[in-house]
């Protein structure tokens, strides 16, 4: 019998169990996969598991595996803030979820334990697109103006990774990185010893100037659209690049969509930074969208769909 942690790829995701190992260390096999690869549950064995620890992925897409665990008498704790759908009620079920768009799941995390590894909570929060939240929580550990940017560009850089359609589109697999960042209490240590770092530094900065490049598809006061290639560097680049124009321009709505090999697009959408509702309102009103009230996603958007959506995207935050 083993344990089992199940986590998002991403930087919420990543800082979320590694606050909670550093805290509360076990022997645990890892699931994960890429930022969007949320239906992870499933990949547990049902008799094999002697306990699950679930992070940063959405209750509702993996409903039906949590309900088999937990009626095979498996206990699960579970942290997240994505919209849950029908909570079970079960005593084997630990739910610590909080879907406010100013909060995630390294927050959550950082509240359970009391803040004592609180540094890895800014990480991630900064990782979410939180800025304002997480420069608050920075400032009550007491760090300069200068330890705060370097939190901030770790968390840039780890969520930065998470995109991808699959594990090669990645810099390094999630478990990968995931492992380099476990001897690190201090992540101001990570940034300064660890050589991974430097490795997705690098690429995020290449990857971000030829989004950077690029002209908006649509644009209006409120709105603007833009798509990528059908390109790693571009599935790499398309969630930081989305938050990266939402921070610059935070009365407007953003779309990034970047183009799949198979046909139609890969979407990521943030609400305007000034009104972090509606995202997740927005995609889910397509097969395969879900997400947050403030940042949200379409895994696969056919290219037939694309007026309706650029309809709905208009509309939803006007």
């Amino acid at each position: 019998m083993s344990r089992y942690d199940v986590f998002n790829g991403d930087a919420d995701g990543l800082c979320a169990l590694h606050q909670l190992r550093l805290i509360e260390p076990i022997e645990s096999r890892l699931i994960t996969g890429p930022k969007r690869e949320i239906d992870l549950l499933a990949r547990v064995p049902v008799d094999q598991a002697e306990s699950v620890t679930v992070l940063d992925i959405a209750m509702e897409k993996n409903a039906a595996a949590l309900c088999a665990l937990l009626e095979a008498g498996v206990p699960v704790t579970y942290f997240d803030h994505h919209f849950p759908g029908e909570i079970p009620r079960h005593p084997g079920l630990s739910a610590y979820l909080d879907m406010r768009p100013e909060t995630c799941t390294s927050l959550l995390v950082d509240a359970f334990l009391a803040g004592r590894a609180r540094a890895w909570a800014v990480v991630g929060a900064f990782g979410d697109n939180l800025d304002h939240v997480a420069r608050q929580v920075a400032e009550s550990l007491g760090l300069d103006a200068p330890e705060i940017e370097c939190l901030r560009e770790l968390g840039i850089c780890l969520n930065y990774n998470g995109y991808g359609l699959s594990i090669e589109d990645l810099h390094l697999a999630p478990d990968a990185l995931y492992r380099c960042l476990q001897p690190y209490a201090n992540p101001l240590d990570f940034i300064n010893e660890e050589t991974a770092f430097a490795r997705l530094c690098d690429g995020y900065a290449d990857d971000m100037a030829r989004a950077r490049a690029l002209r908006p598809e649509y644009e209006d006061a409120k709105h603007r659209l833009v798509i990528l290639p059908d390109a790693s560097w571009a599935r790499r680049a398309s969630g930081t690049y989305a938050n990266e124009l939402a921070w610059a321009a935070p009365e407007k709505a953003h779309a990034i969509l970047t183009r799949l090999s198979t046909g139609g697009f890969l979407i990521s959408v943030r609400a305007p930074v000034a009104r972090p509702r509606g995202a997740d309102q927005l995609c889910r009103r397509f097969p395969t969208g879900g997400g947050r009230a403030g940042a949200a996603g379409i895994n696969h958007l056919p290219e037939a769909d694309y007026d309706a959506f650029l309809e709905a995207f208009r509309t939803a935050f006007a």
